[in-house]
């Protein structure tokens, strides 16, 4: 146990020592920021997985751990869709998910924002072509926001976040 408190003692603070985002490829777009006014303060997200390979959800994972700590920025990730105010989704979506990913954004109140994740959700990415997509998130439901990459960085991730919140993304470094 000692050995434990030691090591904590000797650490530090480890939080928000990140590596900073590279510059976004698709800015966030002005109707976004607007659409996400109310939500300044806290924002609650819900991730969905609508058939990725999961790299974009341990990146989102990521986003919670000590390093990157996203709730001392006010966003929250939440259990229900009808207790979020954001759609995070990730992945093409395939034909398993099509109608859960349609119930999800329909039992999310209004105003709410859907972040497309990944280069998967914005185009397929290596999953194009494939008998069991059926497309793009866009082609399903109305899409807000872009974060590209395969998987986009937890620091990416966190800027885009916090440009919808109207904070600058290096406010706490």
């Amino acid at each position: 146990m000692f050995r434990i408190i030691k090591k904590s003692l000797s650490t530090g603070v480890v939080t928000g020592q990140y590596p900073a985002a590279k510059a976004l490829s698709e800015p966030v777009s002005r109707e976004a920021i607007e659409k996400a006014k109310p939500f300044r303060r806290s924002l609650t997200i819900r991730e969905v997985d609508t058939g990725s390979c999961n790299a974009c959800e341990m990146e989102m994972n990521a986003l919670a751990n000590p390093v990157y700590d996203v709730e001392r920025f006010g966003v929250h990730i939440a259990a229900s869709p009808r207790h979020t105010d954001a759609l995070v989704v990730t992945g093409p979506v395939t034909v398993n998910m099509e109608r859960a990913l349609k119930d999800v954004y329909k039992q999310t109140p209004d105003p709410k924002l859907v972040i497309a994740l990944g280069d998967c959700a914005i185009n397929c990415g290596m999953f194009k072509g494939s008998y069991a997509v059926t497309g793009p998130v866009e082609r399903h439901i109305p899409v807000d926001v872009r974060i590209a990459g395969c998987p986009p960085r937890p620091a990416e991730i966190l800027a885009v976040l916090e440009t919808l919140r109207g904070a600058p993304a290096d406010r706490d470094k």
